[in-house]
């Protein structure tokens, strides 16, 4: 079987989630099956070995869109995104089957069943409606974004959804899709690759201005309204001012969100201090320490699928402080891993909460009753890497994954 796996993102060029996921799920199918990553940007070296076999690094093949559509409009994003579509189809021909992730790739997957008669599966690591914000970043290139989803998920022989959450707001959006074509198979974590540092390592702390040994509260995330760090930081100044507030933050969506929080950060250093500002995109393994070092982490998102940074921080051995949304109560065990949030979205459909002040109060709260209790906070650290090893594995999400191209292929 030779499976062609069509993504935006991938090695070195991730920036979320959904390049996360791709990584690690390529590595661990190429164990088990051909596999050919198609992505997006620079060519990349692709392990040398060609699709088709299996047991050897997949083999990447990488697209650039068309110089035409570059004009700089908001809507071009998403013009662009089908020019590389388009030639991920013709990329793709003998292979099996093709496995799209995300609106960026989804039309390729539909494109390539339709001219090469092969099956396509669609994982789903977020949804476009549930994302209304994005028209502030694509214009009506989000209405471009929203039929490329559409029509790749609605004609997929079978659509991946990562958490029992993301599948039922599938159902919701997308009606015309067949419940039974809809199948959960979670986002994984390697618990390797992200396990505690030993306690002395702390050069990237050095480096940005941590103070070692002092409690920090940790952000990870892009600057993006999903991720919700504007509540964070109307948070802030109710959060233990003897905690520093460390945010690894960076590509905000548009300037505007940039300014915006950029403003914020300012106001909060000026009536608290202890606030650390990480503009850049880090190194995994810088992550990797921060989140070690952590005495909590904090995922403020008002949407959110999944939530792999959530996994990561627990494999690190870091207790969660998140909102309950999305899929996130599959990956954090209140009370047990982490304290979540109550959230309740504002009947517009913009996932803003309904009450703003209070949700703030309530992220502060948990935040506080972690600091407060170091012991408390390091149970669920290691009960989080636990339950991280035990029931997020990517070999047996691989292994789901075979079975399900299978049973279309064979």
């Amino acid at each position: 079987m030779d499976v062609a796996l069509l993504t935006r993102e991938y090695p070195p060029e991730v920036y979320g989630g959904a390049g996360v996921h791709v990584e690690y799920l390529a590595r661990e199918l190429a164990r088990l099956v051909g596999v050919e990553v198609h992505c997006w940007g620079a060519e990349r070296a692709g392990g040398g070995a060609a699709a088709g076999s299996a047991g050897h690094p997949p083999a990447v093949r990488a697209y650039r869109a068309w110089d035409a559509l570059a004009t700089g409009a908001d809507y071009a994003a998403a013009l662009q995104a089908i020019s590389v579509d388009l030639a991920m189809v013709a990329g793709v021909e003998g292979a099996s089957l093709v496995h799209s992730h995300t609106w960026y790739a989804n039309l390729a997957g539909h494109l390539a069943k339709l001219t090469h008669g092969i099956p396509h599966v669609a994982t789903v690591h977020s949804l476009e409606p549930m994302r209304p914000w994005k028209a502030e970043q694509l214009g009506g290139g989000y209405r471009v974004s929203s039929w490329c989803e559409r029509s790749g998920l609605e004609a997929a022989d079978a659509v991946v959804a990562v958490s029992g959450e993301l599948r039922r707001d599938i159902l919701e959006c997308y009606p015309a899709i067949d419940p039974a074509r809809v199948r959960v198979i979670h986002n994984g974590i390697d618990a390797e690759e992200y396990r505690p540092v030993a306690p002395g390592a702390v050069d990237v702390l050095e480096r940005h201005g941590i103070e070692p040994g002092r409690p920090y509260v940790l952000f990870v995330g892009r600057i993006t309204r999903q991720k919700g760090l504007t509540h964070l930081l109307d948070a802030a100044l109710a959060i233990d001012p003897e905690a520093t507030l460390v945010l690894a933050a960076g590509a905000p969506d548009t300037p505007e969100i940039g300014a915006e929080i950029a403003a914020k950060v300012e106001r909060v250093r000026a009536a608290r201090g202890r606030v650390v500002w990480i503009e850049q995109m880090l190194p995994r393994p810088d992550v990797v320490q921060l989140l070690s070092h952590a005495t909590v982490f904090v995922c403020p998102s008002v949407y959110e699928p999944l939530g792999i940074v959530n996994l990561e921080a627990m494999a690190c051995e870091t207790a969660v402080v998140a909102t309950r949304t999305g899929g996130i109560p599959e990956v954090v065990a209140d009370g047990e891993t982490g304290l979540l949030v109550p959230f309740e979205p504002a009947a517009d459909g913009s996932r803003t909460p309904v009450d703003p002040a209070a949700f703030a109060a309530a992220l502060a709260e948990r935040v506080n009753a972690l600091l407060a209790d170091p012991a408390r906070a390091a149970a669920m650290g290691r009960a989080g890497r636990a339950r991280a090893v035990e029931q997020f594995s990517w070999t047996a999400i691989a292994e789901r994954t075979v079975e399900l191209y299978r049973s279309l292929v064979g």
